[in-house]
Order: structure tokens, then C-alpha cells, then sequence
């Protein structure tokens, strides 16, 4: 067939292809996202020692950040930061306590080991596992029932580069370039739905299955943040970044009233 001449479609392909697989991709999308919903797990409370170890490292991190133009005047400012790089010296902060005499060194939590880990793998392997099987069984029954259909002709031009794209199970060389084959319209709404998805079920939504085909299963459990983080060495390193900001440090208030009497033009 040469590229000037016309395909006419079957106008029962729109309704009985074309449709019905934009439409079961839809729904398979916002039902995705509903039965994530129920396979999430409610967070587990963190106990009190966890947290006040996360929060004494997020509390030097925020007193480093503000080191140059700090609002803290500079005995308060030395005051805090000698207390932090004393207390992760000592270890006081950790969530077992200071390490004592004779202890061997503590190595990174085993992720295996920890219920909290395992729990956000498990729940990692379902998400992955509700993405993966609806979309195998979509494709299965578009090659099935679809196979070498074409469905649509989009209204502008193409160069030769799509064809492998848009005409996936259909080996012509002389077809237009727009003509759509029912595989490629499904990678199309695969890729494509994500912002109708958005409209519908809000921009933090579940049915988004591009998003998750780069995501690990095995990732870090978003409940439990930190949790595979070896604190001891966090605190050492924090402990060296506190002595050195203490060098950088300058107070915001420094000649305050120098500058106030300036701008007033009251100061000779």
C-alpha cells in the first residue's frame, strides 16, 4: 500500500476496541489506586527513643544551616552547639543508650531482622505486585482479541521515527506513520492517562503505574525513616560538621545599631 493511499476503518472498531480499552485501562487505574489504599498498613508508632535520636541530628542540622546569618546571638549559638557535640561524643542521644566499655562497635541494623523493614518490603512487594498483574493481563487480552488491529489515525504528522512506536504488532513498511495498531494505543494510555489520573483521584494518587515501574520494592519503609541508618557514625560526623560551623558562624544582630542609626540618618 503506498503512503498517498487511504485505510478506512470499520466505524465498529471505534466503539469496540478503541473504547473499551481506554475505558478498562481507566477503570483498572482508579481501582489500583482504591486497593493500594487497603493493602497500606497503618504507621507504627516510633518509641520515644527512636524519635529523640532522628530529632537531636535533624536539631544540629537546622543550627549548621542558619550558621552564616544566624538569628541565635553567639553565647547561646556556642552554648547549643557545644552541648550537641558533647551529648554525640558521649552517645547520649542514641536510641540504646551510650556505648559501654568493652562493647564491640555496632554495625548498620540488619534490615532482615527488623520488623519494621520487613513490613515496608512486604508492603513495597504488594504495590509492585498490584501494578504489575493488571497491567499483564490488559496487554494479554489486547493481544488475544486485538492483535493487528488498527485503531486511529492521529490528526498530524509524524516522521518515520514513531512507526516502531505507534505501529507495534503490525509489520508494514508503506503504512502512514500515524496510524495507531491496538498494542501502541495501549503504551499510549499507559504513559498518557497519568494526568487524567491526577484530576480525578488528586496529584498524590496510587494509579500513576509508570511512576512505580522504577521504584524498588525492597526500598527503605517510608514509616520508619532512618531505620536502617547506623546513628553512631551519624553522630561523629555531625559532631565534626558542628566544630566546623562554629568558624563560619556570624550573628544577623552583629552592629545592629550602627545600621538602624544609619538608615535614619542619625549616626556622624
Amino acid at each position: 500500500m503506498s503512503s498517498s493511499a487511504s485505510l478506512y476503518l470499520d466505524p465498529q472498531i471505534r466503539d469496540w476496541v478503541l473504547f473499551p480499552i481506554t475505558l478498562v485501562m481507566i477503570l483498572v487505574g482508579i481501582l489500583r489506586h482504591y486497593v493500594v489504599i487497603l493493602l497500606q498498613s497503618p504507621p507504627k508508632n516510633l518509641p520515644r527513643e527512636a524519635v529523640r535520636e532522628q530529632r537531636a541530628l535533624t536539631r544540629s542540622q537546622v543550627l549548621r544551616s542558619t550558621c552564616a546569618k544566624s538569628p541565635i546571638p553567639p553565647t547561646y549559638y556556642k552554648s547549643i552547639s557545644r552541648h550537641l557535640s558533647d551529648a554525640f561524643e558521649a552517645g547520649t542521644y542514641l536510641k540504646d543508650g551510650p556505648p559501654r566499655e568493652g562493647d564491640a562497635p555496632k554495625g548498620p541494623p540488619n534490615p532482615m531482622s527488623d520488623p519494621a523493614a520487613m513490613d515496608g518490603m512486604m508492603a513495597g512487594m504488594k504495590t509492585q505486585m498490584v501494578m504489575m498483574v493488571p497491567q499483564m493481563v490488559i496487554m494479554g487480552w489486547i493481544n488475544f482479541f486485538f492483535q493487528g488491529f488498527v485503531l486511529i489515525k492521529l490528526p498530524f504528522p509524524l516522521t518515520l521515527g514513531f512507526k516502531s512506536m505507534l505501529q507495534r504488532g503490525i509489520e508494514t513498511q508503506d503504512m502512514d506513520v500515524r496510524w495507531v495498531s491496538s498494542l501502541s494505543w495501549y503504551f499510549l494510555n499507559f504513559f498518557g492517562l497519568n494526568g487524567l489520573y491526577r484530576l480525578i483521584l488528586g496529584g498524590d494518587n496510587s494509579a500513576d503505574s509508570s511512576r512505580d515501574m522504577t521504584a524498588s520494592p525492597f526500598g527503605a519503609n517510608p514509616a520508619a525513616p532512618g531505620g536502617a541508618q547506623d546513628f553512631g557514625k551519624l553522630f561523629k560526623a555531625e559532631r565534626d560538621n558542628l566544630e566546623f560551623s562554629e568558624g563560619l558562624y556570624s550573628w544577623v544582630g552583629e552592629g545592629v545599631e550602627d545600621r538602624v542609626l544609619r538608615r535614619y540618618g542619625l549616626s556622624t
